[in-house]
């Protein structure tokens, strides 16, 4: 059974969130999925409101502190990711694009991702197409075909309704098919490990 994981990223800033609560359907969908294909699965979730200061200090000084340490290391050693923010000013929210301008350069590259968003009104959901899609296409991430809105309407008793139930299992399967046609991930890049021998950085060469 080969092991399996998922980062979760929730960019939503209050508690109760229905971001928090979308982002938690879409992975268990994913994980589902992924269990039903003979995987063992670990969700591992990153609340961005949690981080918010080490995030900015990061931004200031270059340096993460332990705990967004941790958090980027789920993310950048994950075999494939769920991101969810809530839509602000129609575009993903501050917190949200500041983790990711965080995370190392290159470090999710091929790497699948689900994208999805919350709002409060369905004419935000073209923020996912115009916003979040070019966002993780610049970072060279493998984005599935189907990204997911959640508008208050969606939502019935804090479950979603037969449209958006759809759509979440649609898109956990898109995101379990891309993560079961890469090999496991090794987890997160050492920054510091060399990449050339000293031979090569010398300039010499063999006889």
């Amino acid at each position: 059974m080969t092991r399996r994981t998922l980062a979760v990223v929730s960019a939503g800033l209050s508690q109760p969130s229905s971001t928090r609560l979308l982002a938690d359907q879409l992975a268990a969908a994913a994980r589902d999925e992924l269990v039903r294909r003979g995987h063992q699965v670990e969700l591992r979730t990153v609340e961005l409101r949690d981080h918010a200061h080490d995030v900015v200090n990061n931004m200031l000084t270059g340096f993460p502190s332990a705990a967004l340490r941790e958090a980027l290391d789920a993310v950048t050693g994950a075999d494939g990711i769920v991101a969810v923010t809530p839509i602000f000013n129609a575009s993903y929210n501050g917190l949200f694009k500041s983790f990711f301008d965080v995370v190392e350069s290159g470090s999710l590259v091929d790497r699948p991702v689900l994208i999805a968003a919350t709002g409060g009104t369905a004419r935000h959901s073209l923020a996912l197409e115009h916003a979040l899609r070019p966002m993780f296409g610049y970072l060279r991430a493998v984005v599935v075909p189907t990204a997911v809105f959640a508008a208050p309407e969606d939502w019935s008793g804090g479950t979603a309704d037969g449209a958006l139930r759809g759509r979440i299992r649609r898109a956990g399967a898109e995101l379990a098919d891309q993560v079961e046609r890469r090999p496991p991930s090794t987890g997160p890049a050492d920054p510091f490990a060399l990449t050339t021998d000293f031979a090569q950085l010398l300039g010499r060469r063999d006889s």
